[in-house]
């Protein structure tokens, strides 16, 4: 039983160490792919910080509407900022320059 425990925590050793090897840089494809995907996100973002910003005005509107109708006093809103549409989504890749020593071999 007791090397059965050995073999575990050598092999599960082994294996730890493996993951701490160093992983090659990325390719400029991979770098532009990898920036592109972050402005993705960063842009998917804002469109749901402008549908939230739309979602809450109109639930402040339907509130106001039947405190209104229903003549109930209502406190004055509190000013907010404007809801900001990002627009569609537009990404302009940077240039890729290569690298003076990849020319040389």
């Amino acid at each position: 039983m007791k090397a059965a425990h050995l073999i575990i925590a050598c092999s599960a050793l082994g294996l730890g160490t493996a993951a701490w090897a160093k992983l090659p840089p990325p390719s400029p494809e991979a770098k532009a792919k990898a920036e592109e995907a972050a402005a993705k996100a960063k842009w998917g973002d804002k469109v749901a910080a402008y549908q939230l910003c739309q979602a809450q005005n109109r639930v402040a509107a339907y509130y106001e509407a039947h405190a209104k109708q229903q003549g109930g006093s209502i406190q004055p809103p509190v000013p907010t900022p404007a809801c900001v549409d990002p627009g569609p989504f537009a990404y302009t890749a940077p240039e890729v320059t290569p690298s003076p020593t990849a020319d040389k071999k």
